[in-house]
């Protein structure tokens, strides 16, 4: 099975080969509860996201991720923050992809839809905030999940 592995700041790393606009989406619902997933290609929780498609705009790639990795339809409400630290390096076992980080972190509500898995997803859940803390993260989605609840003023940029 084709394995994400995330490096940071890691002599091992291989080097960066790619650098791929990509967004992820903190969806909140009514209760204050985040959406996370399970991600299939290295059993870490996250909030949704990818790659946005040639001919796509940030939000449209939010809402189409969303949907397609967890079942739930959101609507953009903000910007949490922008990420590009080089010296977080996402390698793909699939096909030698070594990507620098660049991803913006946009915020949503839900619209419709039922938490649903997909191929890149192993569970679905709406998870409060209080309890984000209890689940494991890359070190790299822990620091926008963090950033996001310190309600900053102004969205990171990094």
């Amino acid at each position: 099975m084709a394995r994400r592995i995330d490096y940071y700041d890691d002599p091992q790393a291989p080097p960066a080969n790619s650098l791929v606009p990509s967004v992820n989406v903190i969806v909140i619902n009514e209760h204050d509860e985040v959406l996370l997933i399970r991600r299939s290609d290295n059993d870490n929780w996250a909030v949704p996201g990818g790659a946005i498609d040639l001919g796509e705009s940030v939000p449209d790639a939010a809402v189409r991720e969303t949907r397609e990795e967890s079942g739930i339809t959101c609507e953009i409400t903000g910007i949490s923050g922008i990420y590009s630290d080089p010296k977080h390096i996402i390698y793909y076992t699939s096909d030698g992809e070594a990507r620098q980080e660049f991803s913006m972190v946009l915020t949503a509500r839900p619209v419709s839809g039922d938490p649903a898995t997909s191929d890149e997803s192993r569970e679905v859940r709406w998870v409060p905030r209080t309890d984000l803390d209890q689940y494991r993260m890359d070190r790299s989605m822990r620091v926008r999940i963090d950033h996001f609840t310190q309600q900053r003023t102004t969205p990171y940029i990094g």
